[in-house]
């Protein structure tokens, strides 16, 4: 019983940071520009639009609706994804696509795998991958970055693609650390845009090895 109810209840916190990054997300991209809105993003071919559009698909295509989109991409997830995410993106305005994020900052959706804290780092990456390429100084709270970073797994790591083969990950504004070799340091942040795959820009990480995550 002791248990159910701490998992439980470590279920609703993860719940309460999904919803307040959304909403945050939400505000910022209401205060967007114009011009920021087509700038690219960080997640590859993307603009900021198409991250937008894509970080609520989750909560506005019913069941029947991803899979019928599946279906016409043959069964590839990403082929799927992309096409509506650009669809959707040319179909909502730049206040739509942040009000459907902020309506939906309780909606229950989750990856396939991964349950709540994979939908945290689905929100909290994507957010990051506008920020980051539009050079805007936001902060994820570091109750946020807990949870991500301290969920760092291999399975996660091959999932996304990432090699971090004789390499150490130090977080230098946080106390956390993960693998093993020569270290790359940077922000909790940036280490977990790494840990999901994503390259980032010049100036941002230091170690010898940090080229090999460097656009």
């Amino acid at each position: 019983m002791g248990i159910a109810t701490s998992r439980k209840d470590a279920r609703a916190e993860v719940r309460q940071l999904i919803a307040a990054e959304r909403r945050e997300l939400a505000d910022l991209l209401d205060g967007l520009r114009a011009e920021q809105w087509e700038s690219p993003s960080l997640c590859g071919g993307w603009r900021v639009r198409e991250v937008a559009a894509h970080m609520s698909m989750g909560f506005r295509l019913s069941l029947p609706a991803t899979l019928g989109q599946l279906a016409k991409a043959r069964g590839n997830l990403n082929r799927m994804t992309d096409r509506v995410a650009r669809r959707d993106a040319a179909a909502h305005s730049g206040s739509e696509l942040a009000a459907f994020l902020r309506e939906g900052a309780y909606h229950p959706w989750t990856p396939p795998v991964g349950g709540f804290p994979a939908a945290l780092g689905h929100d909290v990456v994507h957010g990051l991958d506008i920020t980051v390429a539009l050079g805007l100084d936001r902060r994820v709270p570091e109750d946020r970055l807990r949870v991500l970073l301290d969920g760092v797994r291999p399975s996660g790591l091959r999932f996304f693609g990432v090699d971090l083969s004789g390499v150490r990950l130090c977080a230098e504004d946080l106390d956390w650390s993960y693998g093993s070799g020569s270290a790359v340091y940077g922000t909790g942040q940036d280490l977990l845009m790494l840990a999901f795959g994503r390259r980032l820009p010049s100036g941002r990480l230091r170690g010898e090895t940090s080229g090999r995550f460097t656009l």
